[in-house]
């Protein structure tokens, strides 16, 4: 995935097919209110690219406007070689989507959804069938094939709704917000079930949970207020925005050399009489425990923390905020 500044290479013209989704210079405007502007997004077949972004960030328009069901005001893009305003019905062809809203046909069976669907878009019902049972099985609803939808989970509807999304065989799978309102336990079965799709479906997922990006995605692109802020994978955007680990250790025995010491190895030390904080680029965690216990600290209890995609989240919604 390639998201750049319009001052980049202009030479390469859409017309020349080498991605599933190529798009330039896309903006959806109402007035005279920018709603999104997105100067350039490419996705390789295969790729996971996840879009985070508060509520309002422009998350479900991008994925509208790719999907022809929104206009861009300006700019243009492809799937496949398809151009998503002039062919809007070859796009759809290969395409789906798994929307925010649970759809389900709340008195039909899970067999009986997937069969409603796989008949809206004309496929075979035999072929129909074969598939739904293939993906009955890959999402764990075997069980409860012969249910209606309306007396399943939460958790288990929204797998029903990514089966349904994947009965057409779509090049590029879209999920906006696919675990929006599930509880911890049923949003990580969710995710089980999408990372299962990873390398065979090109997937666009747009989330406000970091770690679902950060768990899922090959690369990231975070969005405020309609912009593209920053982009890359998990942890590209972790070296370059933050590059800081953190490790807290609890002891007895913390002596002022031993501060020192540290200090001369590490810029970032602070103390107090039974704690020690150390951040740096790169911390040898094993080094710093095998340097305590030589100098008669008896550690009590340590932590090692990486920077989050939720720091580095935090740290630029925040700056573009006070721009």
């Amino acid at each position: 995935m390639c998201i750049r500044d319009r001052e980049g290479d202009e030479k390469n013209s859409l017309n020349n097919f080498t991605s599933i989704l190529e798009g330039r210079n896309l903006k959806i405007q109402i007035g005279n209110t920018v709603i999104l502007d997105v100067p350039e997004i490419r996705i390789q077949a295969g790729e996971f690219l996840s879009v985070i972004g508060h509520n309002g960030a422009g998350k479900t328009t991008t994925i509208k406007m790719l999907c022809c069901l929104l206009k861009p005001t300006a700019g243009k893009a492809v799937v496949m070689g398809y151009d998503i305003e002039k062919e809007q019905l070859s796009v759809k062809q290969i395409i789906n989507i798994s929307p925010q809203e649970t759809a389900v046909a709340r008195n039909l069976t899970i067999m009986e959804n997937l069969l409603l669907m796989g008949g809206v878009y004309g496929i075979n019902k035999h072929e129909t069938k074969t598939k739904a049972q293939e993906l009955i099985e890959l999402f764990g609803l075997s069980s409860r094939t012969k249910e209606l939808a309306k007396k399943l989970s939460g958790g288990m509807q929204r797998r029903l709704n990514l089966a349904m999304a994947l009965i057409t065989n779509p090049q590029v799978l879209f999920l906006d917000e696919p675990t929006l309102g599930l509880d911890p336990q049923a949003r990580k079965a969710v995710w089980i079930q999408i990372e299962k799709l990873k390398g065979q479906t090109t997937i666009f997922l747009t989330t406000n949970y970091l770690a679902e990006a950060d768990v899922l995605a090959d690369h990231v692109a975070i969005i405020q207020q309609g912009n593209i802020v920053a982009q890359g994978s998990p942890a590209t955007l972790k070296e370059s925005f933050s590059g800081k680990q953190t490790m807290m250790i609890k002891a007895q025995g913390i002596t002022n050399n031993i501060i020192n010491i540290l200090r001369e190895k590490y810029q970032d030390v602070r103390s107090s009489e039974s704690e020690i904080i150390i951040q740096a680029k790169e911390l040898d965690f094993e080094s710093i425990v095998n340097f305590l216990h030589g100098e008669g600290a008896k550690i009590k209890w340590l932590s090692m923390k990486e920077p989050s995609l939720n720091d580095i989240f935090l740290k630029l919604t925040a700056e573009e905020k006070h721009r």
